[in-house]
């Protein structure tokens, strides 16, 4: 396979911009302050986690399904990028009914649609890079991934902290520029990458079954598998950090405009994971992936447990900035692992299994707030419910490491 060009790793990649600049917009930013209008103070926490929770489980079976079915699409523009189109264009129409929703349903409705919609076009996207991309390639171009991801994640937690304001019932503005990001990344992307037709009859793939390309072949890819294990554990502890931030600055910080500063945090962790990111990739490649996985679970766990320490805004962000390092060089030394050892006939749907931790892992993490409400109602004034957060968090950080030792660095035979 041809190696590729910085500029074609970028287009490849632009997607991960639009994508999450959505999502980190809407899960810390937006909804926390759009829920506090609709729901019980007292119950803040729980009502974002079951709302969250239960996006999440959709997506956590969506976006594998999707990826199989690109997997043995047939089109004349390859085999990602039509079901990717089509879940997008979804996105903007749930997006819209977001912008100016004004009641607790609306909101579950366009959430619950949003997930659907945006993990039909996830699954098959994240096939684009076995695809494309050489072997030894993989590392810099996950760190590419990531670094998209990061960068939306920085322009996110910005925009949203400063373009909703806490008396912003309606989230209009920051909803409309969430489309317009969305639309222009993605454009880029299916623009500019080219796949081959797999409209041919001769092509094998065309003829496999939709129940072959859901089966689960564990016993032939069990590295795959464990990995898989070991990234749910590691995501359950930070993604419980990411939800219930802006209350946590809320109610423990005290901060003035908890939007703006959780905006400021989340953009501080941002940048730590967008260096460490890129320098996960360029270790990946030399060192192996395991190494580097080690020192980031090192590093989120010990970041999680100084966040207990937090007394003040400053200090915040310069202890969420040692968890973004952590989770940067976690993220992409782990997915050019999953990169490399999805047998590449299969890239889509195993790929889009991966989603199984993330997305398992992120639902699971929203039901930390019903003890996080249990717990601060328990101690009123104290708040422990946030310490007890932190503490769980550092705590899978450092689990994930004894699901990992069970993983190999090489490939199935497919």
């Amino acid at each position: 396979m041809k190696r590729l060009s910085i500029y074609k790793l970028l287009s490849i990649n632009f997607y991960w911009v639009g994508l999450s600049f959505m999502w980190n917009s809407i899960h810390p930013i937006i909804l926390p302050a759009v829920l506090l209008y609709l729901v019980p103070s007292r119950m803040k926490n729980t009502y974002l986690g079951l709302l969250t929770f239960a996006g999440l489980i959709l997506a956590m079976v969506i976006q594998p399904i999707s990826g199989a079915a690109s997997d043995i699409w047939r089109s004349r523009w390859g085999r990602r990028r039509p079901l990717a189109v089509f879940g997008t264009a979804v996105d903007l129409l749930f997006l819209g009914l977001l912008a100016w929703s004004g009641n607790l349903l609306v909101v579950i409705i366009g959430y619950i649609g949003l997930q659907i919609a945006s993990n039909i076009a996830h699954g098959p996207m994240q096939g684009l890079l076995p695809d494309l991309v050489p072997e030894d390639q993989m590392g810099s171009a996950s760190g590419m991934k990531n670094f998209m991801d990061m960068a939306g994640l920085i322009i996110a937690s910005l925009a949203a902290g400063n373009l909703l304001s806490p008396d912003d019932r309606y989230p209009t503005t920051i909803m409309l520029v969430v489309i317009g990001v969305l639309i222009v990344s993605s454009l880029i992307t299916f623009i500019t990458t080219r796949e081959l037709p797999t409209n041919h009859p001769e092509k094998e793939f065309s003829r496999i079954p939709i129940r072959f390309a859901l089966k689960l072949d564990v016993k032939n890819n069990p590295d795959f598998f464990w990995l898989v294990g070991s990234r749910f554990i590691f995501l359950v502890g930070v993604y419980g950090v990411q939800t219930f931030a802006q209350y946590y600055i809320r109610d423990v910080m005290q901060a003035s405009n908890p939007v703006q500063a959780t905006g400021n945090v989340m953009a501080a962790l941002a940048v730590a994971l967008v260096i460490f990111s890129i320098l996960g990739g360029l270790l990946t490649d030399r060192l192996g992936s395991r190494k580097v996985l080690l020192w980031a679970s090192i590093f989120t766990s010990v970041g999680c447990l100084l966040l207990m320490a937090a007394d003040s805004i400053p200090v915040l962000v310069g202890f969420a900035s040692i968890v973004g390092a952590g989770i940067g060089l976690y993220l992409t030394s782990n997915w050019a692992l999953a990169s490399r050892l999805a047998p590449k006939e299969q890239a889509g749907k195993f790929l889009g299994l991966t989603n199984l931790a993330t997305a398992g892992a992120s639902a699971i993490s929203k039901l930390g707030g019903i003890p996080i409400d249990y717990i601060n109602n328990a101690f009123p004034g104290k708040f422990y419910g946030y310490s007890w957060l932190f503490l769980i968090s550092a705590v899978f950080s450092m689990a994930s490491l004894v699901v990992l030792a069970k993983v190999k660095e090489k490939r199935a035979e497919s």
